[in-house]
C-alpha cells in the first residue's frame, strides 16, 4: 500500500472498465477502424486518427455514430503506449482556435454599428473563440465512465504539456470543462467507514498522499477508531471514485506529533473526551482535477458534520507539514552562514555537541546527520528551529507575494491561521528529509475564517497566533 502506486492497479481496472463498456458501442455502430493501431502511433496512422477525429467534429452519420466514434476513439487512445499517447494528444490539441476565423469574426464586429448585427457578429465571435476539440471533449464525457477518462487524459496531458502552446491551450479547455462538472454544489460528502466496498477501500491506501498506509490494520485503525473520521467528496459521474479526501483525529488540544497520532498501538479514546478535530491528511486523490479546488469547501463540511455529532468539539486545527522548509534552510545557511543562528543559539549548540559546529559548513553537517537521536542536540536545536520555522512561514514568499509552498497557501486561503511550530513532529524519513521534522498547527475558528480568508486574499497578510509571531525578531514582525 504506496502513494506511489497509485497509477497502477487501479488505473488498469479502471481502463479495462471503459474500454468494455466502449467496445459494444463500436461494434455496434461498425465504424471502429480498419486495421490495429499501433502502440506508438506512427505518422501513417495518425494520419487515420486525425480523419475520424474531423468525422467526430463533423458529426458525420448522427448522433450514435458520432458516440460510437469517440468512443472508438477513446479506446485507441487507452490502448497506446507514452509515446502514441503524447502523439495522440498533440494531434488532438491542433484541433485549435482557426485564427483566420478568428480574424474575421473580430473585424465583422468592429465594422458593425446596427445593434442587432453586433449581436450576430459578437455571437460570431464567440463560437470562434471555441476551440473545435472541445466538441470531441463533450463527446468522450457523454460516454459511459467519459468523466473519469476526462480526468485522467488531463493528469497525463500535465505531465507532457510542458512549454507546448497547444497543449497549454488544451489544458485549459479541460480544466474549464472540468470545473463547470465539479461544482461543489454537485458533489457528495461521504464518510467512510471500514464497511466500505474493498475495491473503495484499497483506492483510498493507494491515493493517500501525505501518510502513508502501512497495512490493512493501519487502515482499520484510521476508519473504524472510535475517535477517528474519514470523509471523502465524490461526484456522481464518478461514485466510485473519491475526488479528495481527509482524515480526522479527535483528541483533547492540539496534537503536536504525527507519529503518536498514527501509532496503532495507542489505547482508543471515546470521542466524548474530545474538544479538537484534529485534521492530519488532506489527499487530492485525482490528479486531473489539479487547479480545481474543493479542498477549502470539504473542510468546512466535515468540521460541520463533526460538531453536529459532537457539539464538544470546539476547536479544529490541521498538523500539517511544511514540505520546502529544509531547502530554504540549507540555502539560508549557504548564504549567511552559521549567522542564521543567534548568538545564543550557537553557544547552547557547541555546548551540546562538543564545541562543534564552528562555521557554516559545519552546521550543514550536523543537520545533515541523524541528529534527532541525540537528545543533547536536539535540545539545543529546539529553538533555533522552532524560531526559524516561523519565520519560513511567516516571511518566505514567492513571486506572488504569497507564502512560498502550497499547504500554507492552501489553508490560509480558506480561512486559517498558523497557530503553532511543533518541533520534531514528524520524525519519519520524509519528515526530516522536507523539513526537520517540523510541522505547523492551521487553526480554523468559525467566527474567524471569513475575516481570515480576506486579510489573505486582499492584503496577503498571514494571520497568525501571538506565540507564533512572537519567534519573529522585530524587524520580521
Amino acid at each position: 500500500m504506496n502513494a506511489a502506486n497509485a497509477s497502477g492497479a487501479l488505473v488498469d481496472r479502471t481502463l479495462t472498465n471503459i474500454r468494455n463498456a466502449w467496445r459494444e458501442m463500436t461494434d455496434s455502430a461498425r465504424v471502429v477502424l480498419t486495421g490495429a493501431v499501433r502502440p506508438d502511433l506512427p505518422p501513417e496512422d495518425s494520419e487515420r486518427i486525425e480523419r475520424q477525429i474531423t468525422a467526430c467534429l463533423e458529426g458525420r452519420g448522427g448522433e450514435v455514430s458520432a458516440r460510437a466514434r469517440a468512443a472508438d476513439l477513446g479506446r485507441t487512445y487507452l490502448s497506446l503506449d507514452a509515446t502514441g499517447r503524447r502523439r495522440f494528444l498533440q494531434l488532438l490539441a491542433s484541433f485549435g482556435v482557426d485564427d483566420l476565423i478568428l480574424d474575421e469574426a473580430a473585424q465583422a464586429l468592429l465594422a458593425t454599428s446596427d445593434q442587432l448585427d453586433r449581436a450576430v457578429a459578437s455571437r460570431r465571435l464567440q463560437m470562434a473563440l471555441v476551440a473545435p476539440r472541445m466538441n470531441l471533449l463533450r463527446q468522450f464525457s457523454a460516454l459511459p465512465n467519459g468523466v473519469k477518462f476526462l480526468v485522467d487524459m488531463r493528469a497525463e496531458l500535465r505531465e507532457i504539456k510542458g512549454d507546448d502552446p497547444d497543449l497549454a491551450a488544451m489544458d485549459a479547455d479541460l480544466k474549464e470543462l472540468l470545473t463547470s462538472w465539479f461544482d461543489i454544489g454537485l458533489l457528495n460528502l461521504q464518510r467512510i467507514t471500514w464497511n466500505a466496498p474493498a475495491a473503495l477501500l484499497e483506492k483510498l491506501a493507494d491515493y493517500e498522499a501525505v501518510h502513508a498506509i502501512r497495512s490493512w490494520q493501519d487502515l482499520k485503525h484510521r476508519l473504524d477508531s472510535t475517535d477517528r473520521r474519514f470523509y471523502a467528496f465524490f461526484h456522481p459521474n464518478m461514485a466510485e471514485e473519491p475526488l479528495i479526501f481527509v482524515e480526522v483525529a479527535l483528541v483533547e488540544g492540539l496534537a503536536d506529533n504525527v507519529q503518536e497520532l498514527l501509532d496503532l498501538s495507542e489505547t482508543r479514546k471515546s470521542e466524548k473526551s474530545a474538544d479538537t478535530a484534529i485534521f492530519y491528511s488532506i489527499s487530492n486523490a485525482q490528479r486531473g482535477l489539479s487547479g480545481i479546488s474543493f479542498g477549502g469547501f470539504l473542510i468546512k463540511r466535515v468540521l460541520d458534520d463533526v460538531t453536529r455529532e459532537l457539539p464538544a468539539i470546539k476547536t479544529a486545527a490541521t498538523l500539517s507539514p511544511i514540505p520546502g522548509f529544509r531547502k530554504w534552510l540549507e540555502d539560508l545557511i549557504e548564504t549567511d552562514g552559521q549567522s542564521v543562528f543567534t548568538a545564543a543559539e550557537q553557544r547552547a549548540l557547541k555546548g551540546a555537541v562538543g564545541g562543534r559546529p564552528d562555521d557554516g559548513e559545519g552546521l550543514s553537517a550536523l543537520l545533515a546527520s541523524p541528529w534527532q537521536r541525540d537528545k543533547k542536540a536536539a535540545e539545543a536545536l529546539r529553538q533555533p528551529l522552532t524560531r526559524l520555522g516561523a519565520t519560513y512561514l511567516l516571511t518566505a514568499r514567492n513571486s506572488f507575494d504569497e507564502p512560498s509552498y502550497r499547504v500554507a497557501r492552501f489553508h490560509l486561503s480558506n480561512g486559517a491561521r498558523v497557530e503553532r511550530i511543533n518541533f520534531l513532529a514528524d520524525s519519519s524519513q520524509q519528515g526530516m528529509q522536507q523539513s526537520y521534522g517540523m510541522m505547523v498547527n492551521y487553526r480554523y475558528k468559525p467566527g474567524d475564517i471569513e475575516a481570515n480568508h480576506e486579510a489573505f486574499k486582499g492584503a496577503k497578510r498571514i494571520v497568525a497566533s501571538s506565540g507564533v509571531k512572537s519567534l519573529l525578531s522585530r524587524r520580521e514582525r
